[in-house]
């Protein structure tokens, strides 16, 4: 079964889609991920983000506020992904925790990617049956209910 236009993501208060929801003007995503650049093998060679996805009531992407944090433990100056991340999601207008929908996008950030990609599984597919929330590591495919593996 192919990707659906807009893919279903289930609110799951406490876990990994615990920030997702609906504001005035749309649907977000929000999390804290660790990503890499594209194609590096070095463990080390990432970052801690806050990430906060916007998409309009129909679930096309609006835009994505992407931005890399210290580690916890530094103690340097500057806030923590999820420091950042709580003052973006309180800043959100009408913001309700809930079920979205939303299409497959794509953001480049630091040559690391950011988005819902849309991918083949199945080695005999014919078109793409797979939706992979990146650097999140959430898979969505059918029945489409929102469920997702990781």
């Amino acid at each position: 079964m192919s990707v659906p236009e807009v893919v279903p993501i289930l609110h799951e208060p406490g876990y990994r889609t615990d920030t997702i929801g609906r504001c005035r003007g749309g649907q977000f995503f929000a999390s804290v991920c660790y990503a890499r650049p594209e194609g590096s093998s070095d463990p080390d060679g990432g970052a801690w983000y806050a990430v906060l996805h916007r998409f309009d009531p129909g679930g096309r992407h609006l835009g994505s506020r992407i931005e890399a944090a210290p580690e916890e433990f530094d103690t340097g100056t500057g806030k923590t992904a999820e420091e950042l991340l709580r003052e973006w999601l309180d800043a959100l207008p009408e913001r309700e925790f809930g079920d979205i929908a939303v299409a497959p996008f794509l953001v480049l950030v630091d040559d690391c990617r950011f988005g819902l990609v849309t991918e083949r599984h199945d080695e005999e597919a014919t078109e793409d049956d797979w939706a992979e929330l990146y650097p999140d590591g959430l898979g969505f495919h059918a029945p489409w209910d929102g469920e997702y593996d990781t």
